[in-house]
């Protein structure tokens, strides 16, 4: 279960990375084979889009009127591709707590998240600050669905 609370930690930062990656590891068969929508995930269509969305997410995420992370919609928005990616990484016994933990640590994530990236734009700037977090994300999720 530990990939799942890490998966949260994903999502917290980015919404919809998460669903992107675990999207990448069905496509390279890095999934248990009963996992959630498995096969659909592997398809390279919806494969694509996830990372489409992801890709887009963090572009939007540099620009000045990009909303908090903590705003309701982006909240429930984290708050379920967490779940489903925690779902997703878990065995099959585990998956209902996986999902729960998953969610739980993306909202916390949310809001730690946003204080560091915060102070980081104070010093930083949006731009640098953003591709530093980019690449902490994506770097991390890669390793936690390998």
């Amino acid at each position: 279960m530990l990939r799942s609370l890490l998966i949260g930690l994903v999502a917290g930062q980015r919404a919809m990375t998460p669903l992107a990656l675990v999207a990448g590891a069905a496509r390279r068969s890095r999934l248990p084979k009963d996992a959630p929508a498995r096969d659909l995930l592997a398809h390279p269509l919806v494969a694509g889009g996830a990372v489409a969305l992801a890709a887009a997410e963090m572009a939007g995420d540099k620009m000045r009127t990009a909303p908090d992370r903590t705003v309701v919609p982006g909240l429930i928005a984290r708050t379920a591709t967490a779940a489903f990616a925690g779902a997703a990484l878990a065995p099959a016994e585990q998956r209902k707590t996986a999902a729960v933990l998953a969610a739980a640590t993306a909202i916390a994530a949310s809001y730690m998240g946003l204080s560091l990236r915060m102070r980081a734009l104070r010093r930083y700037g949006q731009d640098k600050s953003g591709f530093v977090e980019d690449a902490l994300v994506l770097g991390s999720g890669l390793a936690i669905t390998r």
